[in-house]
C-alpha cells in the first residue's frame, strides 16, 4: 500500500512537471498513466542530471526505497548499466552504456515522432524496455519492432514487457542494420545517438516516414533531428533540440589518448602562439555542435590541474595533428601550441567566429540532409551548408 501511494504521487508529480515544460502532451498522457515508469526501471540506479552528462551514487531500492522512488520519480535520466555489463557493484563503472531516459527527452521525441494509428514504428535501443511499452500502448504490440544490441537488457526488458503485458517484436542485433523483415516503417526513432545515419535506417523507411534520432558530430554536442524520408532516397529535416544520449554502440569512438601524438619532449614538434579566444567560450553544447559540424575528424579532450586551470586538448582522428590551448582564469590571452598538417586550433577557431558572427544560433536552426553520398548539416536552409574545415 505505501508503495502505491509513492508511485501515485510521483507519477502525479512527475505528469505536472512535464505538461508544464511542454514535453508530455494530452495525446501521450493515456500512455503515461498506463505505462508506469517503475515498472521500467531495475533495483540498482546511478540518477544523472538534467543535462544527461554526469551519474550520482548508486541508489538500492532495497536499501533506500524512498531515494529509489524519488529517483524514479524525477526528471532526469537513470543509468542501469556500466561498460557493457561488465562492470559489477555500486561504484561507478567507467563508461555508461545503457539507461532509462530522462521523462522529458522521452516525450519529446515521442511528441516529434508524430505517429498516427496503425504506423509502424522500428525503435532502436530497447534499453530497460519503457518506451517500447509507451508505443505499444499508443499503437499496439504489433505495430513496434525494438531492435537492442545487449542480450541481457533485452532479457530483462522482455521480462518487464511480459510483466506490463505488451509484446513488441524484441530482436537482439545491431541497431544500425535495423530489421529488415518488418520494413517499411513509417516511423524509426533512436533511444541512442549517432554520428552518421545508418543507410539501413532510411531503406527500411516508406517515402513521407519519419526518424528521430539524436545526432552528434564527432567532435562533440548533439540534438535531437527529425528527418523526412524523400521518394529519392534521401531524408533532411531540422534538429528539435539539445540532447546527450549515449551513443549507438556500432558507432563508438576510439580515441586516443594525448600521448599518442607527441613525437618528443614537451611541447615536441609544436608551433607556439596565443589567442584571445578563451577556450570557455568554445566548450559549450550548442558551441561545440557548431564547431563539430564544421571541423571534421577531430575531438577535445581536457586536462585539468589541481590549481583550477586546464588544458584544452585538440586531436585529429588520424593522429596526425594536435593543439593544446592553456585556460587560467584572468587570462585575456592564451597559450597555444599546435603541431602535424592540421592547425587543429585555427579551424576550431574559425568554425567559432563564423557561429559567433551569425548570431550564435541554436540547435532548431540547424538542419541534416542524408543522400547516398554522404550527410550535410546545414544552417536555416538545405541551400546554406555549413563550411567544411579540416
Amino acid at each position: 500500500m505505501i508503495e502505491q501511494q509513492e508511485a501515485e504521487a510521483g507519477r502525479a508529480r512527475l505528469a505536472s512537471a512535464l505538461i508544464a515544460n511542454g514535453s508530455l502532451a494530452s495525446d501521450w498522457l493515456s500512455a503515461f498513466d498506463a505505462v508506469p515508469r517503475h515498472w521500467f526501471v531495475p533495483a540498482l540506479i546511478w540518477p544523472g542530471r538534467g543535462d544527461g552528462v554526469h551519474q550520482g551514487d548508486a541508489v538500492n531500492r532495497h536499501a533506500d526505497p524512498a531515494a529509489w522512488w524519488h529517483a524514479v520519480y524525477s526528471d532526469v535520466p537513470l543509468t542501469t548499466q556500466w561498460d557493457d555489463g561488465d562492470h559489477d557493484g555500486e561504484g561507478r563503472g567507467i563508461t555508461p552504456t545503457s539507461s532509462n531516459s530522462m521523462p522529458t527527452m522521452v516525450f519529446s521525441m515521442l511528441a516529434a515522432l508524430d505517429v498516427e494509428p496503425g504506423d509502424r514504428v522500428l525503435e532502436i535501443g530497447t534499453g530497460t524496455g519503457w518506451n517500447a511499452a509507451l508505443l505499444s500502448h499508443r499503437l499496439g504490440s504489433g505495430n513496434v519492432v525494438t531492435v537492442e544490441v545487449d542480450e541481457d537488457n533485452t532479457a530483462e526488458a522482455q521480462l518487464r514487457l511480459k510483466r506490463a503485458r505488451y509484446s513488441p517484436t524484441l530482436v537482439v542485433g545491431d541497431g544500425a542494420v535495423g530489421h529488415s523483415p518488418r520494413a517499411p516503417y513509417d516511423r524509426v526513432i533512436a533511444t541512442c545517438s549517432v554520428r552518421r545515419i545508418p543507410p539501413a535506417w532510411i531503406e527500411q523507411s516508406r517515402p513521407g516516414g519519419l526518424i528521430v534520432a539524436p545526432w552528434g558530430p564527432e567532435y562533440g554536442g548533439e540534438a535531437v533531428v527529425r528527418l523526412t524520408l524523400g521518394d529519392d532516397g534521401t531524408a533532411s529535416g531540422r534538429f528539435v533540440g539539445s540532447s546527450a544520449f549515449m551513443r549507438l554502440r556500432q558507432q563508438r569512438a576510439a580515441r586516443p589518448g594525448s600521448l599518442e601524438y607527441l613525437s618528443g619532449r614537451w611541447p615536441a614538434d609544436g608551433t607556439e602562439s596565443s589567442t584571445s579566444l578563451s577556450p570557455e567560450e568554445v566548450g559549450g553544447w550548442a558551441a561545440m555542435f557548431a564547431v563539430g559540424a564544421q571541423v571534421r575528424g577531430a575531438f577535445p579532450l581536457i586536462e585539468r590541474y589541481a590549481d583550477g586551470t586546464y588544458t584544452l586538448w585538440l586531436h585529429d582522428t588520424a593522429v596526425t595533428s594536435w593543439a593544446t590551448v592553456d585556460w587560467e582564469p584572468g587570462r585575456t590571452a592564451y597559450d597555444v601550441v599546435q603541431s602535424g598538417p592540421r592547425s587543429l586550433w585555427n579551424e576550431v577557431r574559425s568554425a567559432w567566429h563564423w557561429w559567433d558572427d551569425r548570431g550564435r544560433p541554436g540547435f532548431e536552426r540547424f538542419g541534416l540532409t542524408v543522400t547516398p553520398d554522404g550527410q550535410t548539416v546545414w544552417l536555416d536552409s538545405p541551400d546554406d551548408p555549413v563550411p567544411a574545415r579540416g
